[in-house]
């Protein structure tokens, strides 16, 4: 058995110089490190090469995932995929072999290369596994030096907090990165970290077989999440290479590639996939995007006739949400009484995930809930949930994951609090994160909609909200608006109030003082028109072209530059539409602390400036 594993390394090794040299890129160093733990878990772990996507799989994710060389040669060796396209085609941009591994390339669970988020995602799949009473094992590579990450700790706290018995972590410890030394450029202690965080740990040689195996039978069975401290050496198998940290992201020249695989003992024709290289078109290759059904009740549809947050209506609408169905989760960062998760604490707690204050690990590892078949909640403030969990969520993005992102607290609504809890960039970050939708609901009843319509909806959303109590948006008769007949149509701009020479376009906090100062100019005998756009990243064509060709005024509890009237501005001139007069109001310097009614009078949100506002345009 090991004599056979030997042999798979050994020519895995060789794959994993041949693709980095036809590219002349990638990292193989740390692959030729890896690739013997690599080569015994997969061997180890319950995973089936012609049905990779079963259920019942083993999970196995590699976080360092520059480390793709290894992978690939790996998966290869194993048949998961072709190992011709794979020497041929590694970092060529028609090829799905990027420089980084890809979630959706056979036997790949986990888009990585951003270190220190692989052990987070692993946590989310060892979560999702004992909520759905599954008995597979989940699996995280990693490398030393990405172990000096604040996240990997809160990961590490969270597997024991929720005795994730179900996971094991192996550490490559070959003591190099980029700069040199590990254990030098910021030493860690990994057995006595992962120790004090509740966790076992064994020490082996990550190149002995028998030891990476044993170690991987006793991780499995010892009843607690447990870490494979694996020592070894860059380069391992080529006697110029080892211990040497040039080669963690050199490629070999021509003469060093012969060089190697003469000493491997290995006979490859690397001409033949350099030719074949020059075959392959200039173009993207194509996507991998995996996803599941969503089969969801949505429950019945709550209407508010009193005063009330649309955190609130959020908190409630999950809860109900959850009450009908398993597959409903939230995760938490100390916050659930402010982001109104105490109702699902109350009424399902098994379905509240809490991570204390813990952003990055919290929505990194909730990315990875959702991707195990779970509608999942990542609640927070505005200010944590979008700006402090950036990167994780352009991360959760490139996943295809299916993460509801409902951030409260948004905008100068927040008051008091301050400039370090104004959330301004709601509506623009997400922007950034390819393919997520944003929703600004108007009030607590189109918010209830629109958490029950994204959870029947796979994809990233970001639902976005104040702080404030609201009253319920009413019609001109009296009546609400966003009343039990109201369905939630994604992109469909509301009309408020009817008037076409001027109008007031806005969203989210500002609707209540837009409303109030519309109707009371309509009772001055000027027809204001009011849109609210719920849904600022997909704009409705249909109601801009009819309602913005004459004087138009942009009002957003929003950064000025990146938010609601910058895309409306960019949506009017592909129209090809020019407005007699186009103003935007909107926050363009970091706001002071205050009473959010003050702060709405300072900077023009409030309904005495806008009636203002107003008509110093009309009089213009």
């Amino acid at each position: 058995m090991n004599l056979n594993l030997e042999e798979i390394s050994k020519k895995c090794r060789g794959d994993i110089l041949t693709m980095t040299t036809v590219a002349q890129s990638g990292h193989p160093g740390g692959s030729m490190s890896s690739i013997d733990i690599l080569v015994s878990l997969y061997y180890f772990a319950r995973v089936f090469p012609n049905d990779p996507w079963n259920e019942d799989r083993d999970r196995i994710i590699v976080s360092h995932g520059h480390i793709s060389p290894a992978v690939y040669s790996t998966l290869a060796a194993y048949g998961f995929i072709n190992r011709e396209e794979v020497l041929t085609g590694f970092r060529h941009p028609s090829s799905i072999f990027e420089g980084h591994i890809t979630r959706g390339i056979p036997g790949v669970e986990w888009t990585t290369g951003n270190l220190g988020q692989g052990l987070s995602a692993g946590v989310g799949m060892a979560l999702a596994g004992k909520l759905k009473n599954k008995g597979y094992h989940v699996y995280v590579v990693m490398s030393d030096g990405e172990s000096a990450k604040g996240q990997v700790a809160e990961a590490r706290r969270t597997a024991n907090k929720y005795n994730l018995d179900n996971l094991t972590v192996i550490i490559d410890y070959n003591d190099i990165q980029i700069s040199g030394r590990a254990s030098e450029i910021m030493y860690v202690n990994l057995k006595k970290e992962y120790e004090a965080a509740g966790w076992n740990t064994l020490e082996i040689n990550g190149h002995d077989f028998e030891q990476i195996l044993s170690a991987l039978k006793i991780a499995k069975n010892d009843g607690k999440p447990t870490a494979i401290i694996a020592h070894t050496i860059i380069g391992k198998g080529v006697s110029f290479m080892e211990d040497t940290p040039k080669y963690h992201g050199k490629p070999l020249s021509i003469e060093e590639f012969k060089n190697a695989i003469q000493e491997l003992g290995l006979n490859i024709d690397i001409d033949k996939y350099i030719e074949n290289r020059k075959k392959l078109p200039i173009s993207e290759h194509k996507k991998l995007f995996l996803k599941y059904d969503v089969n969801i009740n949505t429950g019945k549809f709550r209407t508010y006739t009193e005063k009330i947050d649309n955190r609130s209506a959020l908190g409630r609408a999950i809860a109900d949400l959850a009450l009908i169905n398993d597959d409903v989760v939230a995760v938490d960062c100390d916050l659930k009484s402010s982001v109104k998760l105490d109702f699902l604490d109350k009424e399902r707690k098994d379905r509240l995930i809490e991570i204390g204050v813990q952003e990055h690990n919290a929505a990194a590892l909730a990315g990875a809930l959702s991707v195990e078949g779970f509608i999942t909640f990542f609640a927070d403030f505005g200010v944590f949930g979008i700006d402090e969990t950036f990167n994780q969520h352009r991360l959760n993005a490139i996943n295809n994951t299916n993460l509801k992102v409902v951030v409260t607290h948004c905008g100068t609504d927040v008051g008091e609090d301050g400039k370090t809890h104004h959330a301004l960039n709601y509506v623009s970050a997400p922007l950034s994160w390819f393919g997520f939708k944003v929703i600004v609901p108007a009030d607590p009843n189109q918010t209830d909609r629109a958490v029950r319509y994204v959870a029947s909806e796979y994809g990233n959303f970001v639902i976005a909200m104040g702080r404030s109590k609201l009253e319920p948006i009413k019609k001109e008769d009296g009546s609400i608006f966003f009343d039990e007949n109201y369905e939630f149509k994604y992109g469909k701009i509301d009309i408020l109030r009817d008037g076409e020479d001027i109008v007031i376009i806005t969203m989210g906090s500002v609707i209540p003082s837009a409303l109030k100062a519309v109707d009371e100019l309509r009772n001055e005998g000027i027809k204001v028109g009011l849109l609210n756009v719920s849904c600022p990243l997909d704009l409705d064509e249909e109601v801009l072209t009819r309602y913005a060709r004459n004087k138009v005024i942009v009002i957003e509890d929003h950064n000025i530059y990146n938010g609601l009237g910058t895309l409306i501005e960019n949506k009017l001139f592909n129209l090809k539409i020019i407005p007699d007069k186009f103003v935007k109001i909107g926050i363009d310097r970091f706001p002071v602390s205050g009473n959010s009614n003050y702060l709405f009078k300072i900077y023009g949100f409030d309904s005495d400036s806008i009636k203002n506002k107003v008509k110093e345009i009309l009089e213009d």
